[in-house]
């Protein structure tokens, strides 16, 4: 029986949900593999036109919520930028004028852009673990989502996944999500769009982060029959609180930095160390960088750039 044909909006704007799942058995999607997908959506998501609204990436399927654009408005000039992005500076490949349309369509296509995601990874994984052959499931699955609440419920759906699966007890608390995202990396170079589907008056980047955490924490205190739903108390703990994140949360969220990022101290401390260990580490750390959230503290290891 042939396949069906993937409901794709062709020529225009659209938000999809996807869905990928793994073709090996068990949990295969480790901490590091996890940090590699989110850096190999990241940096698609800046060649293709595709505006990532949310995501979760648990061990054996993620979920990614992207608004697939048509690149019309992009000039010429921008969609080379884009090339030498997708092939790298020191690459020999030229841009042609005949191709820029091509690569236009290409980077406009829902399908290629999840294709490449899912091949960069299996080629990663492959190599990583020694091994060849399939990794991914067959076709991945979509679904278009109106703006407005059918996006807010589904980005609400997607970040409750680590809670429904019992692994974590907050959204925010699972770093591989969008909501982990948002408050642990503090949305590392603009990755996430902060539209959430709210209509009505615009308000502040922080005032949407704010209220779409307590839309999902709503959506989280409520039974489910695929999980587990968030503690009470933390609930009533956020309400009081009017969902603002304080300096308790962005704590809570650097203290990963005391386990991971190689030498922590005070600006001068990292700067002595490093010069000691120069031999054992990466170049590019190689100048101490701010924790924010920890006042007058510094790494080797800004850990947010590894997810």
């Amino acid at each position: 029986m042939p396949r069906k044909a993937r409901m794709i909006i062709e020529g225009d704007t659209a938000v999809y949900h996807v869905v990928s799942r793994t073709a090996l058995t068990g949990y295969v999607l480790g901490d590091v593999e996890k940090d590699f997908l989110i850096s190999l959506i990241r940096h698609l998501s800046k060649v293709y036109f595709a505006e990532v609204l949310g995501f979760c990436l648990m061990g054996n399927h993620f979920h990614l919520v992207a608004r697939m654009q048509t690149g019309d408005d992009l000039s010429d000039d921008k969609i080379r930028n884009r090339f030498e992005l997708y092939y790298g500076k020191d690459n020999k490949k030229i841009l042609m004028d005949g191709q820029i349309p091509s690569f236009r369509s290409k980077w406009a296509s829902l399908s290629e852009y999840i294709k490449e995601i899912k091949q960069g990874f299996s080629r990663y994984y492959n190599r990583r673990h020694k091994r060849k052959g399939f990794f991914w499931s067959d076709r991945f699955k979509s679904v278009i989502i109106e703006n407005g609440d059918a996006l807010l419920n589904c980005l609400a759906y997607v970040d409750l996944n680590p809670v429904r699966a019992g692994i974590a007890e907050r959204p925010e608390d699972y770093r591989w999500s969008s909501l982990g995202y948002h408050m642990q990396a503090g949305n590392k170079v603009g990755f996430l769009s902060l539209d959430f589907g709210f209509t009505g008056k615009r308000k502040s980047k922080r005032q949407r982060l704010q209220d779409y955490r307590r839309y999902v924490y709503e959506k989280g205190s409520l039974a489910s029959s695929k999980g587990k739903e968030i503690n009470s108390d933390l609930i009533a703990n956020e309400i009081r609180k009017d969902f603002e994140i304080g300096k308790f949360d962005r704590f809570r969220f650097r203290t990963r930095y005391f386990t991971d990022s190689g030498i922590i101290g005070s600006k001068k401390f990292v700067e002595r160390y490093y010069e000691m260990f120069r031999a054992d580490v990466d170049p590019v750390e190689k100048k101490p960088k701010a924790v924010k959230g920890l006042q007058g503290i510094y790494s080797l290891k800004r850990l947010s750039e590894l997810i």
